[in-house]
């Protein structure tokens, strides 16, 4: 029998044992690439989501950073910290309520430099109706809310 369950490991399961997942750091589709291959320098240099090319592509923590072009991959390659969103690129709000949710990339915020993205746009309005307590719980629950 094997499980899967969205941006988490699938393993098979033998009958009689038990099973506990455990989420990557980073939220990545089934080909390891990261927040849905769009470019997350964008967001800070183009002020809006653009999707990625895989010419452009890193590695980094072992997941696939796409960018539009050579200039956005060579600034994220200087200072990942910097561009990549928080909370491994799960919804913010998510990981805010203790939950790990996939992310919408035109849901997205900017706050004091940091890149945030959230599971949808109403979702969004949700966050930002209180950011830094969002934030703050937020930043509470990362990273053990991934061994949820």
């Amino acid at each position: 029998m094997t499980f899967t369950a969205y941006n988490y490991l699938t393993i098979k399961k033998k009958k009689g044992t038990s099973v506990t997942f455990a989420a990557s750091p980073i939220n990545t589709d089934s080909d390891g690439v990261s927040i849905k291959g769009y470019d997350t320098v964008a967001y800070f240099t183009m002020d809006r989501p653009v999707k990625g090319n895989n010419n452009f592509e890193y590695q980094w923590k072992g997941m696939k950073w796409r960018f539009l072009n050579e200039n956005h991959k060579k600034l994220f390659i200087e200072d990942p910290e910097k561009y990549a969103p928080r909370y491994g690129g799960y919804c913010a709000y998510g990981v805010a309520v203790n939950a790990l949710f996939d992310i919408k990339p035109e849901a997205w915020s900017i706050v004091d430099g940091n890149l945030y993205l959230n599971k949808n746009l109403d979702v969004r309005e949700t966050w930002k109706k209180d950011i830094s307590g969002n934030i703050k719980k937020a930043d509470m629950n990362w990273p053990g809310v991934l061994d949820k």
